[in-house]
């Protein structure tokens, strides 16, 4: 299993909330899904200056089917029209194989 710890900064948690809605018939075809998701109030230590206030982890079977999903048409159509208006900054935390499943 692949996975990604990703923290954001999301502006707009009602078109946020649309974007999870309509990516994830595309995630779950790659065989993606979240594993944790968290609203955070307080960041007391950051490798990065942009804020973070939502942190989650998503898991694919492998690399590959992750690259694949982050660049089908549909996703990139849904990533467009909600995330780039919802989110002001990606962090990707960590990335990682794991045995979990």
């Amino acid at each position: 299993m692949y996975e990604m710890i990703v923290g954001l900064d999301v502006t707009d948690d009602e078109v946020y909330s649309n974007y999870r809605h309509a990516m994830k018939p595309i995630l779950s075809a790659y065989g993606g899904s979240f594993g944790y998701d968290f609203q955070v109030s307080e960041v007391l230590l950051s490798q990065v200056t942009e804020p973070i206030n939502r942190v989650f982890t998503i898991r694919f079977p492998n690399e590959s089917r992750k690259n694949e999903f982050f660049t089908d048409q549909d996703y990139v159509k849904v990533k467009e029209r909600f995330f780039s208006k919802s989110v002001r900054h990606t962090t990707i935390i960590a990335r990682f194989e794991s045995d979990a499943s």
